[in-house]
């Protein structure tokens, strides 16, 4: 079943590098009291990811925050050391929290998997983008296969 606007975020693990390492974070805890804007990738360093998905959402960062976003989250199903390294490739240091979903979990308990087999890529994470507040979905877009639009920075700041 796919999650749905009003519907909590499940219980899962992500992992997010920090100056120590990899480090574990529960999904119940990360998103409790902040709201944040969160889009998924099929993957990291993958072209449109790359060259528009997530420098978008650098680039309106700010313009998030100025509509009552706390954060600005990048997931994709990656490991954390590849989400780390995209994420200072990119710029997205300070910016964009790159959080990852290296056995595909949390796209498996929303609902939102896409079979990326015929491009060597397995089961990934749909593209999609959502705000939750203390856990709780209040917006979802979920693209159609092998489009670019209702997820992408621009969308969500027209929406909030």
């Amino acid at each position: 079943m796919t999650i749905s606007v009003g519907d909590k975020l499940p219980e899962t693990t992500f992992a997010i590098m920090t100056e120590n390492g990899p480090e574990q974070v529960s999904s119940t805890d990360y998103f409790a009291g902040k709201k944040i804007a969160l889009f998924s990738v099929p993957g990291a360093f993958t072209p449109t990811c790359s060259a528009k998905h997530l420098p978008g959402y650098i680039e309106k960062e700010a313009d998030l925050k100025a509509k009552g976003i706390d954060e600005v989250v990048c997931t994709a199903v990656n490991d954390p050391f590849v989400m780390g390294a995209w994420g200072k490739s990119a710029g997205a240091d300070g910016k964009v929290t790159m959080l990852a979903d290296g056995n595909g979990a949390f796209a498996q308990a929303i609902g939102l998997t896409m079979d990326g087999s015929k491009f060597g890529l397995g089961t990934r994470g749909q593209r999609f983008s959502m705000v939750v507040n203390d856990g709780t979905v209040e917006q979802l877009n979920v693209e159609a296969p092998g489009e670019f639009r209702v997820s992408a920075a621009e969308y969500m700041v027209d929406q909030i």
